[in-house]
């Protein structure tokens, strides 16, 4: 299905996010977004569905809503500071002490992926992805940082890393589920 030329994705895309916010829905404005994404990208086929489709099930919002939570405030931390984080600069610091280099690019790639991959989750956009983002980024994460200390999170180990990379590999494979965005999205596509 050519997404783009039957403007079915960005349109559906757009009311979804509408109704989301309880905003008007623009025509106009989709229109122009439409328009520019076909001189941007001619005739391409975008075929969203198998990335959007999930099932309606239970499983993935129990999963997708504490873990979207934890992986948006540890981004928040690494990114911004909140909730007593370090900022990019602190997290820079620290990731450049471990090995990873250059620590602010790090911090921004590791923060960017847990904040909005987080968000991601939450909201149930574009799951399978974001999920396989976190698990690359908790898999860095328990072998680089925590792997050297041992299993135990007591004692800094790879424990939580561990929990949240099986959870984000069983998101890729689920879906978003129940009331995720992208079950709304692949039920109209």
């Amino acid at each position: 299905m050519c997404l783009i030329k039957e403007f079915n994705f960005f349109e559906q895309l757009l009311q979804n996010i509408s109704i989301f916010f309880g905003k008007a829905y623009s025509y106009s404005a989709f229109h122009q977004l439409n328009y520019a994404m076909m001189a941007l990208l001619g005739e391409t086929v975008m075929n969203i569905q198998p990335v959007v489709k999930t099932d309606d099930q239970w499983a993935s919002l129990v999963l997708r809503l504490p873990v979207g939570v934890i992986f948006a405030a540890h981004g928040a931390q690494k990114l911004f500071g909140w909730f007593g984080g370090y900022g990019l600069e602190g997290t820079g610091q620290f990731m450049s002490s471990q090995g990873l280099e250059p620590g602010f690019l790090m911090a921004l790639l590791a923060g960017s992926a847990e904040f909005f991959g987080g968000l991601a989750l939450i909201a149930g956009l574009l799951v399978r992805p974001a999920a396989a983002l976190l698990a690359f980024t908790m898999l860095v994460a328990a072998i680089v940082v925590h792997g050297a200390a041992g299993l135990f999170a007591a004692n800094g180990g790879f424990e939580f890393p561990l929990a949240l990379l099986a959870v984000s590999i069983a998101l890729v494979f689920l879906g978003g589920g129940r009331f995720s965005l992208d079950g709304n999205l692949a039920s109209k596509l």
